[in-house]
Parts: structure tokens; sequence; C-alpha cells
């Protein structure tokens, strides 16, 4: 692994610090890992587009912790994080939030290697990466309805995110979708589909991260009873055909 000697932590601890947050030197160690590890396997698989460091810290790691701006982190609960990819939001939480118990799930085999090479040097526990797809592992007997709380900051619609994400949540439970524009539209259209799969609107958080100019929009909703038998459906129907 290269040297990190030359990285400047203190562009993340600056964005941190709008939310309240102290680094410790551990974190901050294991802030600076996670970065290398994440270059080095980017240079021969596709993880991530972002590889400036400073850019690592604001898009990426501070954006991950901005969750604490829509919900109380410190207490433990069981997160999913749906399409976490290279392992955002899910890493840097799991960084500065030791308590939480946390699966990853992505449906690409090679970034779950990533994933569990990162877990495995960086020593932490009650985190684990699993290989698939969001609508294979929500059936019942699997991991449905087991988890205090849902996130991802995966690239699609509302309606298809929330048929992924909302049969994992335990009812009184919460999916917060990551988004990086007003969705006031794409609220609406998936107004009905939320309702039909047991969840409820509940807010919204706008904020620019600290230190930039990047808006982010986290979009809250409560698990108000179980989410019918037959959703998620079959693998793909989602994203080609979203319940209107």
């Amino acid at each position: 692994m290269s040297d990190n000697t030359n990285l400047d932590i203190s562009i993340l601890e600056r964005a941190v610090a709008g939310f309240d947050f102290v680094l410790t030197d551990t974190q901050k160690q294991s802030f600076l890992t996670y970065y290398q590890l994440l270059i080095e396997w980017n240079s021969f698989m596709n993880l991530t587009a972002i590889t400036d460091f400073e850019e690592v810290c604001m898009k990426h790691f501070a954006d991950s912790l901005s969750l604490c701006q829509a919900i109380d982190c410190t207490k433990p609960m069981k997160v999913i994080d749906i399409g976490t990819g290279a392992g955002f939001p899910g890493i840097p939480l799991k960084i500065m939030y030791p308590d939480m118990d946390i699966v990853l799930l992505d449906s690409l085999g090679k970034r779950v290697k990533f994933l569990n090479e990162v877990i495995s040097t960086l020593h932490l526990d009650k985190i684990t990466a699993i290989h698939g797809r969001a609508e294979d592992f929500a059936k019942p007997g699997s991991m449905r309805e087991s988890f205090d709380l849902c996130v991802s900051r995966a690239v699609a619609n509302l309606s298809t995110l929330s048929e992924y994400c909302l049969p994992y949540v335990k009812v009184g439970g919460h999916f917060i979708s990551y988004k990086s524009e007003k969705i006031n539209e794409e609220s609406i259209a998936a107004k009905h589909a939320i309702g039909l799969l047991g969840g409820k609107v509940t807010g919204q958080r706008e904020f620019m991260l600290p230190e930039s100019d990047i808006y982010r929009n986290l979009f809250i909703i409560e698990k108000v009873k179980e989410t019918p038998k037959k959703y998620p459906r079959k693998a793909g129907l989602p994203a080609r055909e979203p319940l209107a």
C-alpha cells in the first residue's frame, strides 16, 4: 500500500466538523487507508470516477456521513446499504459509528471482494458484504423486514428504490435515500408506490455539505406497515416498470 503521509486529512476534519464530529486518530487513519485501497483497486476495476483525495473526502466520505442530518446515528441499530458500490455510505458510517450493525449489499462480485478487503484491512466488525441483487434477499425467510434502517445512494428513481429498499425495513424503521437534487416531482410520482410498499414519507432534509457548494437532499420514509409479500417483484422489473 502506498504512503499516505502527503494526504491532508484536514479537509475531511473541517467538513465533518460541520456535522459536529471530531475525528479520532484511529478514524483519520481508517479514512486514509480506505482512500488508498479505493485508488489501488480502482486502477483495475470501476469503483468510482472520483479519485482526487479532496473530492473523495467531500463527495464520498462527508456525503455518506451526512445521514446524521436526518436521523440519530448514535444509537445502536441494524442497517442495510442497498447498492453500496464502493461502500458508500455504509463503510464511512461504520468508521464513524462502530456500534452500527451493517450489511453492505451489491450486485457485482468484484465490488464485494473490494469491500471485504476494506473490512479486513480496517479490522471492522459487525459489518458484512453480500453479493446479490436487492430483489433476491428481500424474500420471506431471508433478510426481509429485519433492519431498523435502509440507506442507499444508488442512482434510480424513488419508486424503484422504494421497491428495492422498503421490504428490508422493520415496521417502525426508516428508509433514507440520498439525492443530489430537488425531487419534488419524483417524490409526487413515487407517493403511491411508497404507500403500496408500506411506507410513509415523513420528511426531507435539504442542505449544503459543509465546506462546499454541494447540495444534498435526504429523503426520509418511515415503514408504517408490512410490505405485501409480492414485493419486490422479480429481478429487473422494479427498474424496467416502476410502480406508478
